[in-house]
């Protein structure tokens, strides 16, 4: 991989300063200077030299370098001078893998740089790198967190709009069926829903707080734009509480529907054991091998006893009826 060759590089850009940017080695990242423009770097942190790096080269305070080594962080965002040091989650659509299962990025921005490190493809990178190629990418750090957090939250959409789709398919299948294997659908659907949003409300919370600091390189328009971001977030909390709701309403009738299922069942037994109990006493009473049982000389005794039992099940049947148990 890339990112093995070049010692935990993933990414390394210059910024041009009008949606273009030159990618950057190590001897260009050793050579960078403020007064060169703004640089993005984008490790993987579980490289060793990448951890060498940031806590001894690159000129970051140690509780900036271990944020951005973080083996597993929640959403945050903390300023520190005048730098936000960020961690996000976006979905996670690799090959194989479950979407609830989030990927991370931490992020360390100033003015002058960039610095973000992960270990899993993140999508939403891949949209900023896309777009620098497109020369459509972002100027400066500003941008560079209100994109980042757009594609992050966009990103969403459509796992979101699937789970949408599951579960209305399975309210349908409940409603038409209610067959009892859906009880499992229903729970991973609501386990997914709860794994999301794990992420998703401490992810509102970081990118309300980025709105509110006081760094001087994140502009008005910046701060309109992340506003507009979080509530597009807040949607797409207020979905997945929806689709937790739903999951729950459809698993009390999915239960219902078997309670209400069973109970047939149960009362049809219980109108078929009432039928037999009177034929089993008869049976057995005439069953008894000791003498003076009726009819045990007639030839006729055996059709006498069936037309009798016969006789009894259409009485008890009318009866039934009559009472409406049936």
């Amino acid at each position: 991989m890339a990112h093995t060759r070049n010692h935990g590089l993933i990414h390394g850009y210059l910024l041009d300063g009008k949606g273009g940017a030159l990618e950057m080695d190590w001897p260009a990242i050793q050579a960078w200077s403020e007064e060169k423009g703004v640089r993005w770097l984008h490790f993987d942190y579980s490289d060793s030299h990448i951890e060498k790096w940031l806590t001894a080269e690159s000129g970051l305070k140690p509780l900036i370098s271990e944020a951005l080594l973080a083996e597993d962080p929640r959403p945050r965002a903390t300023l520190i001078d005048d730098g936000l040091l960020i961690a996000l989650r976006g979905i996670n659509h690799n090959p194989g893998a479950e979407p609830e299962d989030m990927v991370s990025i931490r992020l360390w921005l100033t003015s002058s740089q960039i610095i973000s490190t992960g270990k899993r493809d993140l999508r939403s990178v891949k949209d900023m790198v896309a777009d620098f190629s497109a020369k459509k990418g972002v100027k400066n750090a500003g941008e560079f967190i209100v994109d980042l957090s757009d594609y992050v939250i966009w990103r969403m959409t459509e796992t979101l709009e699937n789970l949408d789709d599951e579960i209305s398919a399975t309210e349908l299948e409940v409603l038409s069926f209610g067959g009892g294997e859906l009880r499992g659908k229903l729970t991973e659907i609501r386990l997914q829903a709860v794994a999301l949003k794990r992420y998703l409300a401490p992810e509102r919370d970081a990118l309300n707080r980025i709105q509110i600091e006081k760094v001087t390189w994140l502009s008005d328009h910046h701060r309109l734009q992340l506003k507009e971001i979080t509530d597009r977030l807040i949607r797409h909390i207020e979905d997945l509480d929806e689709i937790r709701e739903r999951a729950a309403i459809a698993h009390d009738e999915l239960g219902n529907k078997l309670s209400e299922q069973l109970n047939r069942r149960m009362y049809m037994l219980a109108i078929v054991t009432i039928v037999f109990l009177p034929l089993g006493f008869l049976t057995g009473l005439l069953g008894v091998n000791i003498a003076g049982i009726p009819g045990a000389q007639n030839p006729n005794a055996f059709n006498i006893f069936l037309g009798l039992i016969f006789a009894v099940i259409f009485v008890q049947l009318i009866l039934f009826k009559f009472k409406k148990w049936f």
